[in-house]
């Protein structure tokens, strides 16, 4: 019995020697291929819409330090007519949990048209967001605002989904938890290479076209809404 369980262990080391190299390398790759796509807000190209991907929102409607950072940049780049709509693309699964509509709130206090404001109720991952840019909201040219550490995936991902898609990093500040972030970020990117580059599946949820180009108030009850 001691022998055989000698073997096994031998057996996952000589498994983990081989791929930890593996995953260390994929993780590089969708970062420097994301990275060729970050572009300074003054020079970035203009855009169908800008994406705001969604992050963590308090029991009572208030939106966490990151999200409010990531709302900021992507209404600051609307405000300079770097795309003519915003796509807010969140969790909004659950009754007692909604993104998206913290999201919306904050964009239209902030002036944005309620016409303007997309809103994508079942982006429950980075990859569905960027699948369902594409497929529901039928966008071409897409600007993803979020963190650095998550912007090279989301860029990557859309890359190979076939956008025309560039990113801009919300970094305003110091976020506590962020090595902690950054640390999972090397399995999501892992992930998220085979699922874009060869499994391509489809999101949860797809649904009837809401093209960016209309009016986004159409995308604003979720119960009526065709998009789910």
């Amino acid at each position: 019995m001691k022998k055989v369980l000698k073997k096994i262990l031998v057996l996952f080391i000589i498994l983990g020697i081989i791929a930890f190299p593996t995953i260390l390398a994929i993780d590089r790759y969708v970062q420097n291929t994301g990275s060729q796509y970050i572009i300074d807000p003054m020079i970035i190209p203009e855009a169908d819409a800008i994406l705001v991907l969604g992050a963590y929102v308090f029991p009572d409607g208030t939106v966490s330090h990151m999200l409010n950072d990531r709302l900021t940049i992507g209404y600051d780049l609307y405000s300079q007519g770097k795309a003519p709509k915003i796509i807010v693309s969140g969790d909004h699964g659950q009754k007692d949990y909604d993104e998206v509509n913290a999201m919306k709130e904050f964009l239209q206090d902030k002036g944005v048209p309620e016409e303007d404001i997309f809103m994508d109720h079942a982006g429950f991952s980075t990859y569905e967001s960027m699948y369902r840019a594409r497929d529901i909201f039928k966008v071409d040219k897409l600007i993803i605002i979020t963190q650095e550490y998550h912007l090279k995936r989301a860029v990557f991902i859309a890359r190979e989904l076939g956008l025309q898609a560039y990113g801009v990093p919300s970094d305003i500040r110091y976020y506590l938890v962020m090595e902690q972030y950054k640390l999972r970020e090397i399995a999501a990117r892992n992930k998220d290479f085979f699922l874009a580059k060869i499994i391509k599946p489809k999101p949860t949820f797809l649904g009837e076209e809401i093209p960016v180009s209309g009016d986004g108030r159409q995308t604003h009850d979720k119960l009526n809404s065709k998009e789910i």
